[in-house]
């Protein structure tokens, strides 16, 4: 059933945008001039993410399999939540052109406010669709499924979700709907973002149980793009051989976070202090000389070398280098990489990339290993293999900072947990803690 989590996890992003879409209506309301560019991301997010990609899963997959297996039992919802699909659709096609008519003179008879108000009103109709949709498939469209179709089915449909070449939601489309993603993010007005939980705020974090033996202590840490401050004086500790998950919706700044720690993004305040040292104005060669490495968000393999090139250039700025044991530890952990040694990495799939990238991260000899998102764009087996190879380095006594989109995986192996919200840690436990808050458990964790 991991497909349908993975559909959740769009759920929540899709509801993060209707609440950032009503928080701009609220705005409006008031009197707020917002960025026109605001708009047109956000619509051609909503277009090419949910239109396109989101309903196209739904329909030429989940629903269509449900029609053949059971057409009695579901071929009423499934034409339904079609019918919503395209009147989602159309309604948005409207509101492209409202906001339009927003841009120009008004018509003549016409005032500007009542074209506002036109726009605002079209604008919470369409959040309070999105919502009904999104419930409706919660809770009439993943029972049936779960009760009609059967294991070869899913099978078929996880194998087509993880296709990283197919044309509506491979890989390359998907970088393209996080970048929308994070232009909506960057353009929404201060404090709307993305990064707002569903429903309400959290309270402020409690004080968080510093480790007895902080290997990383972060104080009042701050960085940002141009004008863009994605964080606003973050507080963190890691403790030597603990696993800490980082999460938070897309756009809050986790990515931004692990950047900065490793050096390749520059602070604008605040203090890193690795194993007693202060790093923060440290080059990011010399961080990783000390220990930190980077397994980054994306993979960021280089496609024309060879899956051992590299690895071996994972070693590149230790005074060691590599030798034939390290790189024999990372082929007993993935044995496919060792198969597959002397191919061009580009020729990997995104989860054997996913285990060079990990591989290559582990070639450094981390005392501190970043990870950044390492289930992002899986098939369900092998979001599972690699939550299995982070479970053994932790079993192995490696610190772990982790960054997850998945995050009831996440929490359900970190030792701490730390939330990010819009540029702040608003809240912080143990990762039992945490899954089982009811305000994370809303925003996070779908139930």
């Amino acid at each position: 059933m991991h497909v349908l989590d993975m559909i959740q996890d769009e759920h929540r992003s899709l509801l993060r945008i209707a609440g950032s879409m009503d928080a701009v209506a609220d705005a409006m309301e008031a009197g707020s001039a917002i960025d026109g560019g605001f708009f047109v991301a956000l619509f051609d997010y909503i277009h090419e993410f949910m239109d396109v990609c989101h309903h196209a899963k739904e329909d030429q997959y989940i629903l269509a399999a449900m029609r053949e297996r059971a057409p009695q039992q579901t071929v009423p919802l499934a034409d339904r939540l079609e019918r919503e699909h395209y009147g989602a659709a159309d309604h948005l096609q409207t509101l492209r052109r409202q906001h339009q008519a927003l841009l120009q003179p008004p018509a003549a008879g016409q005032s500007s406010t009542a074209q506002r108000a036109t726009f605002v009103a079209a604008l919470r109709k369409y959040t309070e669709m999105l919502r009904k949709h999104l419930m409706a498939e919660d809770h009439e469209m993943f029972p049936l499924a779960r009760e009609v179709l059967l294991a070869e089915d899913w099978e078929g449909i996880a194998a087509a979700f993880g296709n990283n070449e197919d044309p509506l939601f491979g890989q390359e489309v998907m970088a393209k709907y996080r970048s929308l993603y994070h232009q909506i993010a960057a353009l929404a007005p201060e404090p709307i973002g993305l990064g707002a939980a569903q429903p309400g705020n959290f309270p402020r974090p409690d004080a968080a149980a510093v480790p007895s033996k902080p290997l990383l202590i972060v104080k009042g840490l701050e960085s940002g793009y141009g004008r863009i401050q994605a964080l606003k004086g973050l507080d963190l500790a890691v403790g030597e051989g603990e696993l800490v998950a980082l999460i938070g919706a897309n756009g809050a700044g986790k990515t931004t976070f692990l950047r900065t720690l490793s050096g390749i993004q520059p602070l604008t305040a605040g203090q890193i202090t690795f194993a007693g040292e202060d790093i923060s104005r440290l080059r990011a060669d010399l961080r990783a000389r000390a220990g930190i490495c980077h397994s980054p968000e994306g993979r960021q393999v280089f496609a024309p070398l060879t899956i051992e090139d590299n690895l071996r250039l994972g070693a590149y700025g230790r005074p060691s280098r590599s030798n034939p044991q390290e790189l024999g530890r990372i082929y007993e952990m993935f044995p496919i990489l060792h198969e597959k040694r002397y191919l061009p990495a580009g020729t990997l799939s995104g989860g054997q990339q996913q285990m060079l990238a990990i591989g290559r991260a582990l070639m450094g000899a981390p005392r501190l290993l970043l990870l950044d998102e390492p289930s992002m764009g899986l098939a369900p087996l092998l979001v599972e293999e690699v939550f299995n190879v982070i479970r053994t380095l932790k079993q192995q006594g490696m610190t772990i900072l982790l960054v997850e989109q998945n995050a009831y995986a996440a929490l359900g192996i970190a030792d701490r947990a730390y939330v990010l919200e819009t540029g702040n840690i608003v809240l912080s436990g143990t990762g039992a803690q945490l899954r089982q808050d009811e305000t994370v458990r809303a925003a996070y964790l779908g139930v």
